[in-house]
C-alpha cells in the first residue's frame, strides 16, 4: 500500500488500483501540495469528522468520482443530503469494502458538522482503522489521547497522528499514543 500526506490531516492510501483520501482538507488549506482538480479517481472518502478542515472538498470530490463518503451516521447524512453518495457508520463498526475494510473508533474531540446551521446533523468524531491489502492504517482524526488507543496494541502497521498541542495532542501525549498502539 503506498501512502501519500497532503497536508494537515488528509492522506491519499493506495493498492491495486484502488485509491482513498481521508480528511479531503485541500481548497483553502495553505499546507495542501495538490488541490482537488489535481487528484486522481478517488473510490471513497473518509471522514474522522465533520469540522471544515477535515470535511473540506468531500462533497465536491464524491460529486466529481461518484466515490462513497464513509463517516459516522450524521455526517454521512449531511454528506447525503448535500448531494454526496455517502455509507453511514457507528463508532464500534465495521464494513467491508470494495478497496478493504473501515473500521470506526473512538475520538475525542468537537462533532459540529462545518455548514450545519441547525446542528441537526452534530455527531461524534472518530479515528479511522483502514486495512488494504493486508495492511492497517490507524488515522486517529483530531482525537486526543485515550486509553481506548490500546485496545489497538499489535494490530496496525501504519498510525497518522494529530500533533498540535490545542486543539489535538500535543507531542508528549502523541508519544504516548504510538506506545499504546505498539
Amino acid at each position: 500500500m503506498k501512502a501519500t500526506f497532503h497536508g494537515h490531516a488528509c492522506f491519499v492510501l493506495e493498492r491495486d488500483g484502488k485509491r482513498v483520501i481521508i480528511d479531503p482538507f485541500l481548497t483553502g488549506n495553505p499546507a495542501a501540495d495538490i488541490g482537488p482538480d489535481k487528484l486522481p479517481r478517488l473510490d471513497a472518502i473518509l471522514l474522522s469528522h465533520g469540522h471544515g478542515d477535515h470535511l473540506g472538498d468531500a462533497i465536491s470530490l464524491s460529486q466529481r468520482d461518484r466515490a462513497t463518503i464513509v463517516a459516522t451516521f450524521e455526517l454521512a447524512q449531511f454528506c447525503g443530503d448535500k448531494g454526496a453518495t455517502s455509507h453511514a457508520m457507528h463508532i464500534g463498526g465495521a464494513h467491508e469494502f470494495p478497496f478493504g475494510r473501515v473500521k470506526l473508533v473512538p475520538a475525542f474531540h468537537g462533532g459540529r458538522v462545518e455548514g450545519d446551521a441547525t446542528g441537526k446533523y452534530t455527531t461524534n468524531p472518530c479515528g479511522l482503522v483502514v486495512t488494504i491489502g493486508g495492511k492497517t492504517v490507524y488515522h486517529c482524526g483530531d482525537t486526543a489521547l485515550t486509553m481506548e488507543m490500546q485496545l489497538l496494541a499489535g494490530r496496525i502497521d501504519l498510525m497518522l497522528v494529530p500533533i498540535g498541542d490545542n486543539f489535538t495532542m500535543g507531542v508528549e501525549d502523541a508519544a504516548r499514543a504510538v506506545e499504546f498502539v505498539k
